[in-house]
């Protein structure tokens, strides 16, 4: 229902001109011509030169002028009044005691009204005020009990949309049906998210020409093109996400600007509602994760039956996908776990927009788990570039395991791609979208052992001489001349040196070592050992 279409505007002196109570006093309009469509907002009689006492704003005044219609000065103290007291307007009775028209006092009038902005009206033949005032206050009194309705109206509309837990388009849709204008909404980067109403094409030209290119923090209104526009942001104070924009030719900026606020809180509210409802599926899928990996009594048709109970459905190709987010000595844990939860959700949409069905699990803080069902016959390398592509990974690392069709063994993977994303995440360059075992080669064989006793062994014994607390400078040296391939040239120039002076610390570490850097078997036992221990530090 087109709620602002059904009420009725404001009451204003043109409205009151037409009544045929004053059309029976034969009105003139003697000042203010173009503005006799302000609003009205009570109606008033006074014959008082001092009116001003006991006028609020708004109002019509309806006087006979005995008290000031004798001279010109005194009717212009009178429409002085008015303005001050921001008078809507007047309608002044000039009639004599037998009801002829006061031509000189309507001639006083004309030139005590003269260039003033106030619509004055001189009335020629009596009426009765009575009547005026009556009717106008009924209308007044009808109008406002409009806007009770429309606000009610409004009300139901949105509670019943919350209730319901309707989308963005369809809130956007009851939005643009109750304006009877188009509305948009659009991200913080002014991004279309939906419109309706029709084509959204004014909007970019809106933008530009008025100058809404940033949220602010309540409703605003502005004009382009010659169409006056509302616009409303989206979203709580401290975490705006978008911004509702009701281009047209409103008929009411206070109502409308009313409907488009509830239609904000509605959208707000219903991103807070789905947050929630994914956030409660994301504990209940994690722990079904968490119980597959720990129990040893769920099958895979029980762990199929209960991941369908929670929206995932298995498939002949399953694959586990870990994000970790890097992090470093001084990141927020408050500012990590939002990061983690917002690249989660953008996962899990990007996912459902590849028609790949996801069964989420929270990991360690700053890292989670998806396992990804493919569609059937698509290609694994492929899915997974397109949907990882789509999301924002600049502080992220990406872990894959192997493809399974058993859902208890992708749930299971997800370990193995914990172990890659933690690898890949400390290679010094990242060139992948994505990590599996074999592309982090032997630090992934490292790390698969980081418990083995007799790997940690060689390790110690290896780097003994270099593991006190004065010693990484020189165990930085050590990894720096390995990574170069023992080229002493490159680790030169790399380092700034020259060569003499690298070769002088090469010596002194070759002394501390005990060994030969020269000696290629040396080397490789020194950079697995090396290896090892930054992969498990």
């Amino acid at each position: 229902m087109d709620v602002l279409s059904q009420r009725t505007p404001d009451l204003t002196i043109a409205n009151l001109l037409d009544v045929d109570e004053i059309r029976r006093g034969e009105p003139e309009v003697v000042s203010g011509a173009d503005h006799v469509g302000r609003a009205v907002r009570w109606v008033h009689i006074a014959d008082s030169e001092n009116v001003a006492q006991f006028l609020e704003g708004g109002e019509l005044v309806l006087s006979t002028g005995l008290s000031y219609r004798s001279s010109p000065e005194s009717t212009a103290k009178f429409l002085d009044q008015l303005e001050s007291a921001s008078a809507s307007g007047a309608v002044i009775e000039l009639i004599h005691h037998d009801g002829r028209p006061d031509d000189e006092a309507i001639e006083n009038a004309r030139a005590a009204a003269r260039d003033r902005q106030i619509p004055i009206v001189v009335l020629r033949r009596r009426i009765k005020f009575v009547r005026v005032t009556e009717l106008a206050h009924q209308e007044l009194l009808n109008r406002q009990l409009a806007r009770v309705e429309h606000a009610r109206t409004v009300h139901e509309v949105f509670t019943q949309l919350s209730l319901e837990s309707a989308g963005a388009q369809h809130i956007v849709d009851r939005t643009a049906a109750l304006l009877g204008t188009p509305v948009l909404l659009e991200d913080v980067g002014h991004r279309l998210l939906a419109h309706a109403g029709g084509p959204p094409t004014p909007h970019s030209a809106q933008r530009e020409s008025a100058g809404t290119g940033h949220l602010g923090e309540g409703s605003g209104n502005g004009q382009a093109h010659g169409q006056r526009w509302l616009q409303t942001p989206v979203g709580l104070r401290d975490r705006r996400w978008g911004r509702l924009l009701a281009p047209g030719r409103l008929r009411s900026d206070e109502e409308a600007a009313q409907v488009i606020e509830r239609a904000a809180q509605t959208l707000t509210l219903a991103r807070m509602a789905e947050r929630d409802e994914q956030d409660l599926l994301v504990q209940a899928q994690g722990g079904l994760v968490r119980e597959i990996i720990e129990s040893m009594d769920l099958d895979e048709k029980q762990a199929r039956v209960r991941a369908a109970a929670l929206g995932f459905t298995p498939r002949d190709r399953m694959i586990p996908v870990v994000v970790r987010i890097d992090r470093g000595p001084s990141t927020d844990p408050t500012t990590l776990q939002l990061r983690e939860r917002s690249l989660h959700r953008d996962f899990v949409s990007a996912a459902t927009a590849h028609r790949c069905p996801t069964l989420s699990a929270e990991l360690q803080s700053g890292s989670f788990g998806i396992v990804v069902a493919l569609p059937k016959g698509a290609d694994d390398d492929g899915v997974l570039e397109r949907l990882i592509a789509e999301l924002p990974l600049h502080d992220a690392t990406v872990g894959v395991g192997r493809t399974s069709d058993s859902i208890v063994s992708a749930a299971t993977g997800l370990e193995s791609a914990t172990q890659v994303a933690d690898i890949a995440s400390t290679l010094e360059l990242r060139q992948r979208q994505y990590y599996r075992f074999s592309d982090v080669r032997l630090r992934g064989l490292l790390s698969s052992l980081h418990d083995d006793p007799s790997v940690r062994a060689f390790a110690e014994a290896e780097l003994a001489p270099l593991l006190g607390t004065d010693d990484e400078e020189m165990l930085v040296l050590l990894e720096q001349f390995l990574t170069h391939g023992g080229n002493k040239s490159a680790l030169a120039r790399n380092g700034f040196l020259s060569r003499p002076a690298l070769y002088a610390r090469l010596d002194r570490l070759q002394r501390r070592l005990g060994v030969s850097l020269d000696d290629a078997e040396s080397r490789t036992a020194l950079h697995v050992a090396i290896l090892w221990l930054r992969t498990n530090r």
